[in-house]
This record gives C-alpha cells, structure tokens and sequence, in this order.
C-alpha cells in the first residue's frame, strides 16, 4: 500500500520534481520536472528584456520566439493599453540591454485587431523608436504584419514632424538605412507635412536630392540643420584628413557620416572622440585601440576613463549594464566579435569598464541581510544568448549576482547542479575573470532545490536566497518551494526566495501564492533595487 502511495501521492514535502506538488497547478516545463507557470504578463517583460535569440538548451529560437510571441499576443487582447504601457516602460527607462524586443512588440501592438490598442501603440512610436535605425526595424515589422493605412502613414509621419529640424537632420544622416529601408522611403510612404522651411528643405534633400542645391553648394547654410546636412555632403567628397577633422571638430558630424576610408586615422577618432555619444565611445574602444588612438597614459585614455566612471552620464544615455559587460569582455579580450582586427586593450580602460558595469545599476540600497547567492550553472544554463549577445545565461548570471554581493554586507556564492560546486567568486575579481571561472565549470543535471538543502545541511543562516536559473528543474527528489519551506520550519528563519529569470520562457519555481516568493526578470536594469527593497521588506 505504502508503495502505490509513494508512486502518485508522495509524502508532504517529498514530492519529487518529475512530478507536481499534489494541490498546485504546477504545469510541466521543457525539462520534464513541474514549476509554476508565469503570467502572460511576467513573460511579456522577460521578453521585452531578455528577448529570445539564441532559444534555450530545452526550446529552439524559433520555438522559444513563437512562446513569447503568443504572450505578448494575449497581453494585448486582453488590455492593449496595459500592453503598450509596458512595452514603453522597460524601453524608454532603459531597462532592457537591446531595443529589438520592445520594437516588435510594439508592432505587434500596431497591428492589433482593436482600434484604440493600435493608436497607442503609434502615438508611442517615437518613445519606443528613439533613433531612425528602430523606426527601420520597426517599418520591417509592421510591413509583415499589415498594410500601410492612413493610421499608420500618420504615425510614421509624427515621427518625423515630432523632432526639431537640427535633431532631425542629425538622425537622416546617422541612421541612413537599415533592414532594407531608408528615410526616402518612410517619407514617400508618410508624406509629412513640413511645419518649416529647414523641414522642407530636409524632406527634399532625401525625396529629390539632385534638386537640393543648398546641400551641394560650396556656401555653408545659415539654418543649423541644413548646415549639418551640408557639412555631410561636403565630407563625401573630401580629399585631405585635415578637412574631415576641420567638419567634425565645426558641425559635431558623427561617425556614421563619415566615407569609411577615413575611419584608419587615429586623428580622425580623437576628432570625434571630443563629442562622441557615449555608446558610441562603449561600441568602439576596440577599433580606437587598434588605429592606436587609446594608448596607455594619453590622452584619449584619460577622456574615456572619465568618462566611463560618469554615473550622471551613463544613466542620461540608457547605457545598459549589459552593454558594458560584453564591452568589458571583448576589449579585454583584443579581439573583436567579428573581423579579424585586433588590438593592445590597456588594463585601466578595462578596470574603468569593470566599474562602469556597476555604476549602471545606479545607487542601491543594501538589504543588510544574510544571502546566499546561488547560481544554476547546470547543463540548460549553458546554451542560448541573453539580448542577443554571445553572453549565455550562466555567464550572465554571475555578473549579475556580483551586483548584489558588491552591495550587500554579508552575503555567500554558490553554484548548483544536481549538487553544489563552491565557486571561487567575488566582486573584487574583474567581470571577464569571473564569466571565464564560470564559462569553465563541467555541466550537470538541474535541481533548484539545493541551495535550500545545502544550508540546511551546513547549518547556515540565511534571510534571503537568491536563485539565479532558467527554472527548467527536473533532477531533485524534493521541489525547491518544498526545500524552502523545511528550511523555514527546521531554523525559524521567515526566509525568503528571489528567482531571478534568465531565460524568457514561461517558467518559475517561485510559487506564485507564498508572499516570501519573488519572480524577477534577470538583467532588467531596475531589478537589483526591486531584490534589496523585497529582502528588506519593503515590497
């Protein structure tokens, strides 16, 4: 008898993880073990953050794609404007490492069945596409997922009609064209009406050039953004670097605009270094390096180091911590992602990286409670991408869970698979030397239960667990909730538990109905405040 029991109704708090807690509404994940569904809205912000390239050891990046879009589907159809909320929230507010997620939401927003939910969604475009490349991808979306009405035509018309001419005219020269489109296109699609002559003239310099004589002439314009566009067209036909730099160092022109034979010439980088964008300056330390512009003690190196440890002015650009962690890593490595260039990194610019990464999260305030900080570094933690990057969710895990222990006054690191591997990690260590001690850890089987387990074994006290995981559990005799709630029970310790998502699939092992449970989106910029605050109290 006692063995049919154990077979489909185990022991209170003994429920193996292949099976559900009997009572719950467990569902089964893409491992073959049971956690808690998340809503259609919590995956709708993993998304947005996480987005889905790469898909996950368990699900293919077309399966993992079509999971999320269905989310983002159904936020919609419920409450389109809750939807768009959202949407704009975690991309005005600079939450997310890469925009792509926000902009196809976005245009799923926009083509959506309800009237209202597609006006918001275009009255939102220019919080969401802040610069002409996420109009362009946002224009590929749209144009497979409807047909361009008066509503549309309209929103993209805001678009341009919404920015002041000098500020537009620096985008149509920045961001000329991307996924097949350009700003001639989405104007003889939009047809805005100019409120300004500058506007005018800009809109017939991209729709009939040959006719814009101010922009070929050798006079200089007197209006400020017929100058900038005047000043590009004079750096294409340029002969000499000294004229490059004379029309940098004059009309502030970016990078983007100049002929790409001048971009070798380590003057024409400390040219635009003087008024460089500051994630410009993060996506191109290699490239200084390597035309031999960021020498050790120059003074290039100088100007980006200072202005790499500017809180004030990471915050102001949106620099996402994860940006600056991938910088880090690939700078200090000498080689770029893709090419062949390679360079000299020197070890000050990447210690200035190193703390940039922290500074990114802005001021937190500590918990000042005991936590254990456990990161999933099982085989499932190991494919995949997180935003697109080469990072993958284990890496990444460790990075973020250094943030908690740099602010934090006691706190202890462990990894887990199916057993727990103690891990030689801490703030003190540079973010590339811990990815590589991560990167290099032998896979396991996933149990999420043994943090809980190993300090109950080890007699540890803790307030707080922080699992860092892709909640695809499956390998333990006990769920994690069930481990959690023995520890409370053996020590008297109210502890509580902080999932941190690193995958956006529909998965957590938080239950959803224990008020000392909290599902949080992993590399959402806000998060490590939202952490302190939950295990303080606060929330």
């Amino acid at each position: 008898m006692t063995n049919y029991l154990n077979k489909i109704l185990p022991k209170r708090g003994e429920t193996p993880q292949t099976m559900p807690i009997p009572g719950t509404n467990q569902v089964p994940n893409s491992a073959g073990g049971y956690a808690w569904a998340v809503s259609h809205w919590e995956q709708l912000r993993r998304f947005l953050i996480l987005g889905s390239e790469g898909g996950s050891y368990y699900a293919s990046e077309r399966a993992l794609t079509v999971e999320n879009a269905q989310a983002v589907l159904a936020c919609i159809r419920e409450d389109g404007a809750r939807a768009v909320h959202e949407i704009v929230a975690v991309s005005a507010n600079g939450r997310a490492p890469k925009n792509d997620p926000a902009i196809f939401a976005l245009a799923l927003a926009a083509a959506a069945d309800d009237a209202n939910t597609r006006k918001l969604a275009l009255a939102a475009l220019p919080k969401v596409c802040r610069i002409g490349t996420h109009l362009f991808q946002f224009a590929e979306a749209i144009e497979r997922l409807r047909g361009w009405g008066r509503g549309l035509r309209r929103g993209v018309g805001d678009w341009y009609t919404g920015q002041e001419a000098k500020a537009l005219a620096y985008q149509l020269i920045k961001y000329r064209q991307r996924e097949g489109w350009t700003h001639t296109d989405l104007l003889r699609l939009a047809h805005p009406t100019p409120e300004s002559e500058a506007k005018g003239a800009l809109y017939k310099w991209l729709t009939h050039r040959d006719d814009s004589a101010w922009a070929l002439a050798d006079e200089v314009p007197q209006d400020d953004a017929l100058m900038l566009v005047w000043a590009f067209e004079q750096a294409q036909k340029a002969t000499t670097r000294d004229e490059i730099i004379s029309l940098i160092a004059r009309y502030d022109l970016p990078r983007e605009a100049l002929p790409t034979q001048w971009l070798t010439e380590a003057a024409v980088w400390e040219a635009l270094l003087v008024k460089m964008p500051m994630t410009a300056l993060i996506r191109n330390l290699g490239v200084m390096a390597k035309v031999g512009l960021l020498t050790p003690m120059s003074d290039a190196e100088r100007t980006v180091i200072e202005r790499l440890q500017n809180a004030d002015a990471l915050r102001k650009a949106r620099v996402h911590p994860i940006a600056l962690l991938m910088a880090q890593r690939t700078y200090a490595s000498g080689r770029g992602l893709r090419g062949s260039g390679t360079w000299v990194s020197a070890p000050r610019v990447t210690d200035a990286l190193n703390e940039a990464f922290y500074l990114a999260f802005g001021t937190i305030e500590p918990a000042n409670k005991r936590m254990l900080l456990a990161l999933d570094v099982s085989g499932s933690m190991g494919s995949g991408m997180v935003a697109g990057t080469p990072l993958t969710p284990r890496e990444c895990s460790a990075a973020m869970a250094l943030v908690t222990a740099r602010t934090e006054p006691e706190y202890h690191i462990v990894g887990f698979q199916d057993k727990l591997l103690p891990l030689n990690v801490s703030p003190k260590m540079r973010l590339d030397s811990v990815v590589q001690t991560i990167s290099g850890l032998p896979f396991g089987r996933t149990d999420c239960a043994q943090p809980m387990l190993y300090t109950l074994e080890h007699k540890l006290s803790v307030d707080t667990f922080v699992v860092y995981t892709d909640s695809e559990t499956w390998a333990g005799s006990v769920h994690p909730t069930e481990a959690l709630v023995r520890y409370r029970e053996k020590t008297g310790i109210p502890a509580r538990l902080i999932v941190v998502g690193m995958v956006s699939n529909g998965f957590t092992i938080a239950d959803p109905n224990d008020a000392g449970m909290l599902d949080v989106v992993g590399f959402d910029a806000s998060a490590p405040q939202v952490m302190s605050d939950f295990a303080r109290g606060a929330v």
